[in-house]
This record gives structure tokens, C-alpha cells and sequence, in this order.
């Protein structure tokens, strides 16, 4: 029996060819869109899940709040590790990274920069797996200049993992010698191992202050311990340590602060939720954002729902064409459901076919949507053991759900009613044909909304008077290697035609380079004057370069000697201070016993750092010496010749510097990769709003076509008593427009309170616009029109004798 429902079901799939294909492929495309989101979403949620006990994994993070002052970062005190590990049994290891950032490694006559460099305590492997290639994870970082390299690192510079025993050449002072490789950190991961050096080398690493955030902590706790048992560890050992030497430090306890609403602490968050919900805007690399997992699993369900409309609508709109077909069945003895199971499996082996043509159509997307979503996603259903089961099982849920309504409608046919042509009820008469056209355009309304409110924050961000100029500024890194030559090389470049100005300092507007340091308006630190602001560290040149705005007082000045000890404050510091008239007036940095004399010079006008999202920060900005990088004002006229001639001074500046890597970056572009994840939300939005755009026009056209076969006598009634092509194709047209008029009504509200939510992510943002809905309205009608009129005006020219032959 059923080989003879697989039979008929493959020969009114041939039969009918064009209408098959219609109907296999919107199927297909919203299978392929619906597996590509569920394989991001995966890949989002599957970071840092390599290690094996990532479960019991933990970050201990700072979160300060001191008389106004707002600190949070990721790092935590050196002693915090080995502290937690002597008096809680209930933490099984504690371990501690140091960033260090960009490392130059010499190889042969070139020294090249590499990312990935840490210094990590001995037990680093005993907290992250880390699968060891060569060497012996117990002992790799028991000894200073110990170093653990990637297999990236060992093939890239020995071409072969073994390379135990050799050394490499860093940061062009010390040999480090290799003791352990160990394979690639997955793609997956909030943090990338390429050097790991021993931490016993790192003097500071022995600091016993709890006042002084500079090490990353990770903790790993035994079974049964939570994160909420966690956090009351570290509330004690806060308590025990970190509260006597801030009670020294600014006359105030935890308590004393927490009585005005501030706070001193240590929280924690799991490893596996760092890359989704951490907020800190210092982590190592990007991270990802957990409301687009939820924005994106939402889009996912809905063109699938999207899809199975559009399945459901054209198995209906064929059943005109096979009112005869159950009719001359049901005579020859066949039951309701005899006919209900031949159509479920028509419809479940559709769908087989849809998802065949889906997994194509998914790996010919696929390194597009990499490309949109900056992933490294791969469609292996092999590795995937639980991916191919659940593809069969929903592709199996599908073929079912959207059969179900055509099934039992059309077994539902009267032999004599079908015989005749006369069908169960018309288009008008189903009011769940309609509610399928609705859902499907609300749908396609919300995510054309949602386009165009994403494109303009994003248009926003980029036209914003962020109240420095990025615009041909180009950006110099490692010049930290320059060392002495650093300013006659800033001095050389300087006279280079195009060039207009520079200055020297790594602390931009578009890094994420922080330094937060403690200030107080009175020498004692008396009670409620002590707060942490951050520190960036300039030239006399930097506000001129970057096209910053004075307000009150003067720019640092080198012919001035006692600038050394002068500050500028933006706006936001002077209110945080208490400030009318901040200038003249005297702060002191660092600690009572320990502090030095400012003198406020200026007031720079407050300026956007770092991403829109947060608010404007309080900035101190002193003179000093830091040459991390360096930055031109240049004219665009032969850039590419500038730049060369720029690396040519580099490496000329010193015989070391011989082989030194010359990178370079502009400011507009780093700007712009801050906002890299909204762009490429953006980017993704417009083609699944496409995809739905398309399945729906599916969709939309199988309904016209149903409605066309139901009124085809009336249609040439019609034509013989003189109605025009015209107006037969507004009479068709008008029913669906009322229905987007409808959807739109809906869709309108969720489109505005679903983007209105995404927004208050943005401290800064453009308010959504009443013409934002009007355009996503004029748009949903226009498809509508476009794809009734294709079928409609070929229903209108149909002659009327073929169509009244019956009568």
C-alpha cells in the first residue's frame, strides 16, 4: 500500500513540474535560511565548551563604584588566585593570565608581530584543556623564559611541532626556551593561545596589593559548588584583604561605601557566558552579543513558519486542480483516510526533497553568510551527530504540519461537488487561508522594519559628530620599537609631503587602551574625595591631530616645564569632581602616602570613546611618554606612495629596527570595526528579509492562483459582459491588499517595540521614525501588487468561452 502512495505522490509531483518546483523550492529556502541561523546560533553558544570541565570554569571580574567613579574590568588582583586556592577547599584550581599583547618574534632576518601572547601560572593546564602536542603540561611553565607555543607558532617558524628544546626570539630582548606545543584553540573560544610564557618571569606577578586590578583570574571549583557560593567567597576574602588597605587608602571601608550606594567587589562569570554576555568593553577579542542569538533564532522559526505557509497555501491552491481526482477515488471506494494518509505522504516526501535541495543551497550560502557574520562555520552532519537526526526529524514535523490543513481539506471534497468542479468553499469562505497570508506579510513588515531601523543607527553612528575628526588619520603600530628614535622618526615623517600634523600616544578613541587610575581633590583622601578615573597618557600635539575642542583653559605646551605635572579633564571629569571652574584648580593621583600634585590647565570638550553604546566617560588626560603607537593627519593625494615612504623611515631609524614589522591602520576603519557586529547584523537582516520577502511572494502568488481557479466562471461572466482587463485585476488584487493592509496593522507595534528594545543597547541613538513604517507598508504593497498582477492579469486575459464551456 504504501509503495503505491509513494507511487502516486511521484507521479503528481511530475505531473504538475512547474507547480512542484514552486513549491519545493520556497520550501527548500526556508529550510536552507532556518539550518544556516540554527548552525550560527550553535556556534555562538558553543564557546569555550572545548574545555572539559568548562561547566565549573569561572572569570572573576572587578566591579568598583567609588564615590562616582565607575570601574569595571576584567582583572583582579595577583594574590587573588593563590589566596582563594589556600583557604577554600571548595576551589579545586585557580590560575592567572597576563595579557601581553601584540608579540615580536624574531625569524631569521625579520621579526614579525603575533597575537595570542599571555604569561600563564604552572597550572594553567589543570583550569584549560589544552591539548599538549609536545611537552609536559606539569612542568612547561615551571621555569622563567619557560614558553609554550602554539602549533600555529611551531610550523610558522620551524615548520614541524618538534621543536622542544629550541628557543625564539621575543619582543627583540630575551631568548625564551620552548617547553610544550599544544594544538590550535578552537575558533571557538574568548581567548587564542599562540605564546604562553611562564608567569615566574613576570616580577610584578608576586604583588600582594588588592587595590591594584592587572591579572586575569580563572577559577575552576569543585562539583556541587555554585557561582552564587562562589561569590561569597570572594565577597570574604574582599573583606579580609582588599578592605584594610582601601580603608588606608581612601578613609572609607566597603561598608562605609556601600551605605551611599557604591560598591567595591569581585563577581564572577562563567567561562561558557563570556563571549554572549559579557558587557566589558576590554575583552581580548570581539565578543558576541546574546540578544542577536535570540533576534536570530526568532528569524529563524518565523521564515520557517514563513515557509510552511507558502507549502500549505500552494498544496491548497492545487486542490482545484485535483477536486476530480478525490472525487472519482471516493466512488471507487476510497475512505477519508485513505486519502488523508496519500496526501501526508505527498506532502512529507515534498519536504524530503525540499531538504535535499536545502542542504545544497545552505553550503552554496554558506561562505557568504561566514563572510556577513565573521564566523568560521562549517556544515559537516557527520561531526554534528545530533544535526542529521533532528534535520530528519523536522523535516518529517514539517512535511506532516503543512500537509495536515490541504490533507484533510481536501478529503473533505463531496464526490458529486467534486465531479462537477464545485469546490467546499472559495477563497473568501477560508478564514485561515487568510490568517497564513496575514502571519506571512506581518512577518515580512517586521523584518523590513527592522532593516531599515538598523540601517539608520548605523548611518547614525557613522555621520555622528563624535567630537574628535577620525577622517585621514592613519594609525601606526609597534612603534614602541622605535624606543629612543621615537620622536626625530615623528619629527622625519613630519616633513614628508602630505603629511599635515602627528603626535604620538597609544590611547585613541577608537582602542579599547585603558587606564584607569585614583584621584582625590584633597591631599589626605579624606572621605568621599577619592575616586578612580581613567588616565590617557599624551602629547602636546594629540588634541590638535585628532581635531579636538578646547573649552576652557589651554593644550599641554613643551616649552612649559612644569606641564609634566598639568592635567585636562573633559567635561564629564570636571562634573564628577565637583568642578565649576576646574581651572588652576589641584587634584592628587595615586594614594595618601604616596601622592602627586596636579594642576588643571583645560577642559576638552567631551567626546565619544570606544563604541556608542556606552556613555561618555570621565578622562584625565596628562602629559607623558607613550610610544605604543603613533598617528598622521595625512592628505588622501598618493597615499599608497606616503605610506611607503613612512616605512621607509621606520625601518631607517635605527640599524635594529632593520626587519621590524611596519603595520598600519586608519582611524575611520578602526572606528568602524567597532561596530563590525552591527554592520554585520545588518547585512544579515536584509537577506533573510529577502528570503522571506521571496517565500512569501511564493506563497502569495499559490494563493492568487487558488483564487483564480475558484472564480473563473465569474471572471468570464465578467469579461462577457464587458469588464475590462483592469478592473478583473483590481477585483483579485483588492482582497490581498486588505490582508497586508491587516498584517501591517499588526506587524507595526511588535516591528516598533522589537527594534525599540534593540536600541536601548545604544547610549547614543537615532529615535525610530514614523517614515520607517511608512516606507515598510508602501514596500509590502508593492510586492503584493507585483505578485497578484502576474497572475492576475493572465486569469483576466483568459478567453471567456474556455472558461463558461461547462455551463
Amino acid at each position: 500500500m504504501f509503495t503505491n502512495y509513494f507511487k502516486i505522490a511521484f507521479r503528481n509531483l511530475w505531473r504538475n513540474k512547474a507547480f512542484s518546483a514552486i513549491n519545493i523550492f520556497g520550501l527548500a529556502i526556508g529550510l536552507a535560511v532556518c539550518l544556516l541561523i540554527t548552525l550560527f546560533v550553535v556556534d555562538e553558544l558553543s564557546y569555550d565548551k572545548y574545555n572539559l570541565n568548562a561547566d565549573r570554569i569561572y572569570r572573576a571580574n572587578s566591579d568598583f563604584k567609588v564615590n562616582g567613579g565607575d570601574f569595571k574590568d576584567r582583572e583582579t588582583p595577583a594574590p587573588m588566585a593563590s589566596v582563594l586556592m589556600k583557604e577554600y577547599p571548595q576551589i579545586e584550581q585557580a590560575t592567572r593570565l597576563k595579557n601581553n599583547g601584540k608579540t615580536l618574534v624574531k625569524k631569521g632576518n625579520e621579526t614579525l608581530a603575533e597575537d595570542g601572547s599571555f604569561y600563564g601560572d604552572v597550572n594553567l593546564f589543570k583550569v584549560f584543556t589544552l591539548s599538549i602536542i609536545a611537552g609536559d603540561p606539569k612542568t612547561a611553565l615551571a621555569q622563567p623564559h619557560s614558553l609554550v607555543i602554539s602549533e600555529y607558532i611551531a610550523r610558522k617558524y620551524f615548520n614541524t611541532t618538534d621543536v622542544i628544546g629550541k628557543t625564539l626570539h621575543l619582543d627583540n630582548t630575551d631568548d625564551y626556551k620552548i617547553t610544550a606545543v599544544i594544538k590550535n584553540t578552537p575558533h571557538q573560544a574568548h581567548l587564542h593561545f599562540n605564546l604562553i610564557k611562564a608567569m615566574s618571569g613576570l616580577p610584578s606577578s608576586n604583588n600582594t596589593e588588592w587595590l591594584n586590578v592587572n591579572y586575569l583570574t580563572y577559577i575552576l571549583v569543585r562539583q556541587g559548588i555554585t557561582q552564587q557560593d562562589l561569590d561569597g567567597y570572594l565577597k570574604q576574602v574582599t573583606k579580609k584583604y582588599a578592605d584594610p588597605e582601601l580603608t588606608q587608602a581612601i578613609h572609607s571601608s566597603i561598608a562605609d561605601l556601600e551605605g551611599k550606594g557604591d560598591h567595591f567587589r569581585f563577581v564572577t562569570i562563567p567561562i561558557t557566558k563570556i563571549h554572549l554576555y559579557s558587557t566589558l568593553t576590554q575583552e581580548q577579542e570581539p565578543s558576541g552579543n546574546v540578544q542577536y542569538v535570540y533576534i536570530f533564532i526568532i528569524i529563524a522559526v518565523f521564515i520557517l513558519l514563513v515557509a510552511c505557509v507558502n507549502f500549505m497555501n500552494l498544496s491548497t491552491a492545487r486542490s482545484a486542480g485535483r477536486a476530480r481526482e478525490v472525487g472519482v477515488r471516493k466512488v471507487l471506494g476510497s475512505n477519508r483516510g485513505t486519502l488523508i494518509c496519500q496526501f501526508l505522504i505527498e506532502s512529507t516526501l515534498t519536504s524530503f526533497i525540499a531538504l535535499s535541495i536545502a542542504l545544497f543551497i545552505a553550503a552554496l550560502l554558506l561562505p557568504y553568510f561566514n563572510q556577513l557574520s565573521g564566523r568560521q562555520i562549517t556544515l559537516d552532519l557527520l561531526a554534528t551527530i545530533w544535526l542529521a537526526p533532528c534535520l530528519l526529524a523536522v523535516t518529517v514535523f514539517i512535511g506532516l504540519m503543512a500537509g495536515l490543513y490541504p490533507a484533510f481539506f481536501m478529503s473533505a471534497f463531496q464526490p458529486i461537488a467534486a465531479l462537477k468542479g464545485k469546490l467546499a468553499s472559495g477563497f473568501k469562505g477560508s478564514w485561515l487561508r487568510n490568517s497564513l497570508v496575514v502571519f506571512q506579510f506581518a512577518t515580512v513588515i517586521m523584518l523590513i522594519v527592522g532593516t531599515l531601523v538598523i540601517y539608520n543607527q548605523l548611518n547614525y553612528i557613522r555621520n555622528k559628530k563624535l567630537g574628535y575628526n577620525r577622517e585621514q588619520v592613519l594609525v601606526l603600530q609597534n612603534t614602541a620599537s622605535l624606543y629612543l628614535h621615537a620622536k626625530s622618526f615623528k619629527q622625519d615623517v613630519l616633513k614628508l609631503a602630505g603629511v599635515q600634523s602627528g603626535t604620538i600616544s597609544s590611547f585613541l578613541p577608537t582602542s579599547i587602551n585603558t587606564n584607569t587610575e585614583g584621584y582625590s581633590k584633597d591631599a589626605t583622601n579624606s572621605p568621599g574625595q577619592f575616586t578612580a578615573i581613567n588616565t590617557w597618557y599624551i602629547d602636546e600635539d594629540y588634541i590638535l591631530v585628532l581635531g579636538m575642542k578646547m573649552l576652557k583653559g589651554r593644550n599641554f605646551s613643551k616649552e612649559i616645564l612644569t606641564d609634566s605635572t598639568a592635567v585636562i579633564v573633559n567635561e564629564t571629569a570636571a562634573n564628577l569632581l565637583g568642578f565649576r571652574d576646574p581651572i588652576n584648580k589641584k587634584i592628587f593621583r595615586g594614594l595618601a602616602d604616596n601622592h602627586l600634585k596636579l594642576n588643571v590647565i583645560g577642559v576638552v570638550k567631551d567626546f565619544n570613546a570606544g563604541s556608542l553604546r556606552s556613555k561618555i566617560e570621565p578622562l584625565i588626560m596628562r602629559l607623558g611618554d607613550d610610544r605604543g603607537s603613533m598617528e598622521f593627519r595625512v592628505s588622501t593625494k598618493k597615499l599608497p606612495a606616503l605610506i611607503s615612504q613612512i616605512e621607509k623611515l621606520y625601518h631607517l631609524a635605527d640599524a635594529s629596527m632593520a626587519g621590524q614589522p611596519f603595520s598600519y591602520s586608519f582611524m575611520d576603519d578602526d572606528f568602524n570595526h567597532i561596530y563590525q557586529d552591527e554592520q554585520n547584523t545588518g547585512k544579515i537582516f536584509m537577506s533573510f528579509a529577502f528570503f522571506a520577502i521571496l517565500i512569501a511572494c511564493l506563497g502569495l502568488f499559490g494563493l492568487v492562483t487558488y483564487a483564480a481557479e475558484q472564480r473563473t466562471k465569474e471572471i468570464g461572466v465578467r469579461k462577457v459582459l464587458g469588464a475590462r482587463v483592469s478592473s478583473i485585476v483590481c477585483m483579485l488584487s483588492a482582497d490581498f491588499l486588505k490582508l497586508v493592509v491587516i498584517a501591517a496593522i499588526i506587524a507595526f507595534p511588535i516591528a516598533w517595540y522589537g527594534m525599540n528594545s534593540w536600541l536601548q543597547g545604544f547610549a547614543y541613538r537615532e529615535p525610530i521614525s514614523w517614515w520607517v513604517f511608512i516606507i515598510a507598508g508602501i514596500l509590502a504593497v508593492v510586492i503584493t501588487l507585483i505578485t497578484v498582477s502576474f497572475r492576475a492579469v493572465k486569469a483576466a486575459l483568459m478567453n471567456p468561452v474556455t472558461s463558461l464551456r461547462a455551463e
